[in-house]
């Protein structure tokens, strides 16, 4: 009997499954593969990870059906599962080797919600790209969450580096990485000192590490504010302790009027307010038009939930990018809006790192309107810059 072409090709995909499986994807998870190109897709080659079919998309943005994406997991170096998105450029072909760039944040946010907007267009430019969830944060794991930790956020672009190089249809020489504000940071303290990243950009950077160890919303601490707020994660370590669990806590630590530290407090608190209040500043106000309302995702943290009380500790003790001289000769792209409030984190790592180097500010443009509004995001500029220094 003659086998018809479906047949033939699903036989064709159970072959390559296989061979892939002889050759050391055995620690990889498979799903029933419909053709060769799937076979491929299904395949990793990185131990302790995994690619599924994407079957519950929770994504908050416009999603294009003509981009393959897939649900990825792997492990970083510390053992803990990052959970991420594939994205497979259209008319993908498995025989082919592709750029690949990771991308994550922004900080309290989920792979559903910026950092996949990213991914997503990126790989309609022809790059194979993921976007994840950092660890204790989203669907990755860790014995804690709503934990933030610049080491391991920084490590978690590492292990992704790992996954998406160790892909068969990946290039490994001609991968990227790209933070989104406060992951900013940690993308580019990656980039720093692996140097398999061969090109590293921010958007609406946040430095974290200033943010949450020196100011509340731009109001610098005195020295003595600052030990008023060391006294508070003290007082916070001792309760966590005594409890044997996290306690909800702001990452950027207010003093009030009456000079201490502001408590989180009340059933149920959140880092936003659910309700904008009148009056709001605008950074707040900028925040919850994007969390709160047209990206809200459940998962987000800065959409639903709240950090550690004693998250900032991390942020105290290390600084991101304190070497980002290194950097060079690897180039470093800078994204930001001339409205932006947190356009001056942008320049001050520009102005410390060397060539080659580009700072781009955005007209009009919000340090949120850099999430997700696409006329205010240099996506043509982006993709020139990543071809540009890993090719396609």
């Amino acid at each position: 009997m003659k086998k018809s072409s479906r047949t033939r090709k699903l036989m064709k995909s159970l072959v390559l499954s296989l061979a892939l499986a002889a050759v050391g994807f055995a620690g990889a998870a498979f799903a029933a593969p419909s053709d060769a190109n799937a076979a491929a897709v299904m395949a990793s080659q990185m131990k302790n990870s995994s690619i599924t079919e994407l079957t519950n998309d929770t994504r908050v943005f416009k999603v294009d059906k003509k981009i393959q994406t897939k649900m990825v997991r792997f492990q970083n170096r510390y053992g803990i599962e990052v959970a991420g998105h594939l994205y497979l450029p259209e008319h993908f072909d498995a025989n082919k080797k592709y750029s690949a760039i990771v991308f994550s944040g922004p900080f309290g946010a989920v792979k559903e919600q910026s950092s996949g907007l990213y991914a997503q267009e990126m790989a309609k430019r022809g790059f194979v790209t993921v976007a994840f969830d950092c660890s204790f944060t989203g669907e990755s794991g860790g014995n804690v969450h709503d934990v933030a930790s610049p080491d391991i956020f920084t490590e978690d672009f590492h292990a992704a580096v790992d996954f998406v190089g160790l892909l068969p249809f990946v290039d490994k020489e001609r991968v990227g990485a790209m933070g989104i504000c406060g992951l900013g940071g940690m993308a580019v303290t990656a980039a720093i000192n692996d140097v398999r990243i061969k090109a590293v950009a921010t958007s609406a950077l946040y430095n974290m590490n200033d943010s949450i160890r020196n100011h509340y919303k731009g109001d610098y601490y005195t020295p003595a504010q600052r030990e008023t707020v060391k006294g508070y994660l003290a007082e916070m370590r001792w309760k966590e302790a005594e409890l044997g669990k996290t306690l909800p806590g702001y990452h950027e630590v207010a003093i009030g009027a009456d000079g201490k530290a502001v408590h989180a407090t009340g059933e149920g608190v959140t880092l936003l307010p659910n309700k904008l209040p009148e009056g709001a500043d605008p950074v707040t106000t900028d925040f919850f038009n994007y969390y709160k309302g047209r990206a809200f995702h459940p998962r987000a943290i800065n959409s639903n939930g709240i950090w550690s009380s004693t998250t900032p500790y991390g942020f105290f003790d290390f600084d991101l990018m304190a070497h980002v001289e290194e950097l060079s000769p690897r180039p470093l792209l800078l994204i930001t809006g001339d409205k932006a409030h947190s356009r001056y984190h942008s320049e001050n790592v520009y102005e410390r790192a060397k060539e080659p180097k580009e700072l781009i500010v955005m007209p009009g443009a919000t340090h949120c309107d850099l999430y997700d509004i696409y006329e205010k995001i240099p996506f043509e500029r982006l993709d020139g810059f990543f071809t540009k220094h890993l090719g396609k």
